[in-house]
């Protein structure tokens, strides 16, 4: 059989969907059912692009208001006159956070695709205690690892280094359980039929693998973006150079400080600054989302 013959064989296992295509009158009772939820969990987003706009007087309202009445930018353009007086360019965090992100979230998928497909499709001693150990590792908060990951960190020599930035981000456990699930979906007579053909290992995955497991590469793509586009702590606890800290540590340090000087221009700035890092979330969600949707369809413990 030629590879290429093999290769046509995978479409029906690729883009699976689970959306219908068209309206049917019998939808009309999950529209009734969804849409006050749908509307429920759409309120804090709007909250965040109404907050960014009040004015000072509907900042420290009170009652509080959830919609602006008299929108303005001033908030906008008191943030980004902070923005001027700074010593280092913000064009630089900025890059820095850019370079960052999508230099973690590439090599984040490459990590967690590698390492799901050894563990789905290959066979080797403590394949099962690897993955068991991956599954509690889901089960640890952040705060739990703080200290063991700065003695790490320390002793491998990244403090003040760029890549602090990227290797903690590298170990995702959701990633490498989300890929995983979503591979062990894919049959195994289709990777034995190419390793008959001669395929070797790189070429199974990235020919066969890697076009069948589109939505939960999408789907960790979001979720890393999220992770390291948000990240202020390396940039608090790991790092003293200051040209080699990200957008969100300066954005927070340039909010707090205004409000420890003038708790109202402190709001104002704080509110658009906080609608300036969720835009790119709220982008990338929205043009990956279908991919997210199907890699939940797809995707459990199997």
């Amino acid at each position: 059989m030629k590879l290429k013959r093999l290769f046509s064989k995978i479409s029906p296992y690729h883009n699976r969907g689970m959306n219908p295509k068209g309206f049917h009158t019998s939808q009309i009772k999950y529209y009734i059912l969804l849409l006050p939820l749908v509307f429920f969990m759409l309120l804090p987003i709007v909250f965040i692009f109404s907050h960014a706009f009040k004015p000072p007087d509907e900042l420290f309202a009170y009652p509080p208001r959830f919609f602006v009445t008299n929108p303005t930018f001033k908030n906008f353009t008191d943030l980004f006159s902070k923005m001027s007086t700074s010593g280092i360019p913000v064009s630089r965090y900025l890059f820095n956070s850019i370079a960052i992100t999508a230099v973690t979230v590439a090599a984040s998928i490459v990590v967690s695709s590698t390492a799901a497909y050894s563990l789905s499709k290959k066979r080797f001693k403590l394949k099962k205690a690897l993955f068991a150990i991956n599954t509690v590792a889901l089960m640890f908060v952040p705060i739990a690892v703080t200290i063991p990951r700065f003695l790490i960190i320390e002793r491998l020599s990244l403090l003040d280094s760029f890549l602090v930035h990227i290797l903690p981000g590298l170990a995702m456990p959701v990633g490498l359980f989300l890929i995983k699930q979503f591979i062990d979906g894919i049959p195994n007579e289709v990777v034995e039929a190419a390793q008959i053909d001669g395929a070797t290992d790189l070429l199974i995955y990235w020919r066969i693998i890697v076009p069948m497991i589109k939505p939960a590469i999408a789907t960790i793509a979001i979720l890393t973006f999220q992770a390291s586009w948000n990240n202020a702590d390396t940039s608090a606890m790991y790092i003293n150079n200051e040209s080699l800290r990200s957008f969100a540590f300066y954005l927070s340090t340039l909010t707090s400080s205004t409000a420890g000087a003038n708790a109202v221009a402190g709001q104002g700035i704080a509110a658009a600054a906080s609608l300036i890092m969720f835009l790119p979330n709220l982008l990338i969600f929205i043009f990956l989302q279908s991919q997210v949707m199907s890699t939940m369809s797809h995707s459990g413990l199997k």
